[in-house]
């Protein structure tokens, strides 16, 4: 290595208007999630390499304080059909081409935010 340091990896803090809600809805879509144990306004979902943190802010509003995140999967069709058996609330797109070469849709959860999802195309 050349002396820098490297970058390991990231963990998006979103923020939530109700944790509760949020953890279970992220569970739904297969995520592990659980409370910080030392702030229970703290929480977070895991599922493989990806982490999310939730922090519940009484002045969210989806409308002006929503997050996005991008998910990079292994395949969004199939991410898109589990996340649709579950039922998610919310606003999920269909899986669509990319012109820059991903297979690739959109879900909105109910607290505004956006998570892009995209894979290589089958």
């Amino acid at each position: 290595m050349d002396g820098q340091v490297r970058l390991e990896s990231a963990a998006p803090v979103i923020p939530v208007r109700d944790l509760v809600a949020s953890l279970d809805r992220y569970r739904d879509m297969g995520f592990s999630v659980r409370r910080a144990d030392e702030d229970p306004r703290y929480g977070f979902a895991d599922r493989g390499r990806v982490s999310l943190h939730l922090t519940q802010w009484d002045e969210h509003d989806p409308a002006r304080t929503a997050a996005a995140v991008y998910l990079y999967v292994s395949d969004a069709d199939a991410l898109h059909a589990e996340w649709s058996r579950a039922g998610v609330p919310g606003r999920l797109g269909e899986p669509d081409d990319t012109p820059y070469g991903l297979r690739e849709f959109a879900y909105v959860d109910p607290e505004g935010t956006l998570h892009r999802v995209g894979s290589p195309p089958p």
